[in-house]
């Protein structure tokens, strides 16, 4: 079987739970057993974008991918408020619990990470061990918005989604242009219609930080577990020199993947050498 036939199956192969988190309805897919792995995806995206990672690491580990509150199979609420980051690390913590788990490692991209950062930060409890694919860390992102013109110029496409009408400009069709394969991207097209484009663009409304941008200067607490970063650098939303420092809110160790070809879709666009790096390093 090809990878692609591989990937395409995993589908019907995995197993789809649902769990509920204070009324809304989290899907997601399983499959493989053993150590607890949770992935979260990013904008605008869904489970299947770790279907390489899922694949390599259920030799292994029983990995857990949920469609995150807004997107495929995900309950939408509506409003800004429900896509607070605090509600997406609370719809990890119940995808932990429904697997009759205290914790998990954990890995996310995008929002994804984004939603890892907090949870490392806030529920250190629950993250045993944390890989993070292009995403800063919250307080480096802030840091070099007000601080780096090409970060501030990167981020003119999150400023756009702060309009609360922007989601009606939202091609679906355009979504996904970075997924390669035909059929793969026929399968997220159908996954992003089932998705609502107003949620997608909540996140960042919740979220992301607004002008005039400055640093955040209370100290942000430091990350309890060990944490791998890995980031394609031609990402053209996240400088690079977002992971500048980080070492400095760590307490164990961080290792950092850098992948000169690869762009935002990491997991994507690198995809063997991304699940060999989590690999190597869950097993290390």
């Amino acid at each position: 079987m090809s990878p692609l036939e591989e990937a395409l199956a995993l589908e019907e192969k995995a197993e789809h739970r649902y769990v509920n988190n204070s009324g809304v309805k989290i899907h997601y897919a399983l499959i493989g057993k053993g150590p607890l792995v949770v992935f979260m995806h990013g904008f605008p995206d869904y489970w299947m974008t770790w279907r390489h990672q899922m694949l390599t690491l259920s030799k292994l580990f029983r990995c857990a991918a949920l469609d995150m509150r807004g997107y495929n199979l995900s309950d939408k609420p509506k409003g800004i408020e429900n896509y607070r980051i605090d509600h997406m690390v609370a719809d990890a913590a119940a995808v932990i619990a429904d697997q009759g788990e205290k914790s998990a490692i954990i890995v996310g991209h995008d929002w994804g990470g984004a939603t890892a950062w907090n949870l490392a930060m806030k529920r250190p409890e629950l993250c045993e061990k944390l890989v993070v694919l292009n995403m800063p860390h919250p307080y480096s992102l802030a840091r070099e918005l007000a601080n780096n013109p090409e970060q501030v110029k990167y981020s003119q496409y999150a400023r756009n989604f702060m309009d609360p009408e922007f989601y009606k400009q939202i091609s679906l069709e355009r979504l996904g242009n970075w997924v390669v394969e035909p059929a793969m991207k026929a399968k997220h097209l159908e996954a992003m219609k089932r998705s609502d484009p107003q949620a997608m663009l909540h996140y960042y409304q919740a979220n992301y930080p607004r002008e005039p941008y400055r640093e955040w200067k209370s100290e942000p607490i430091k990350v309890k577990m060990p944490v791998l970063l890995i980031h394609g650098l031609k990402d053209k939303a996240l400088a690079s020199t977002g992971l500048n420092g980080l070492w400095n809110w760590m307490e164990k160790d961080l290792t950092i993947t850098t992948i000169p070809g690869a762009d935002h879709f990491v997991q994507q666009d690198a995809a063997d050498l991304v699940s060999r790096t989590i690999m190597a390093w869950l097993t290390r």
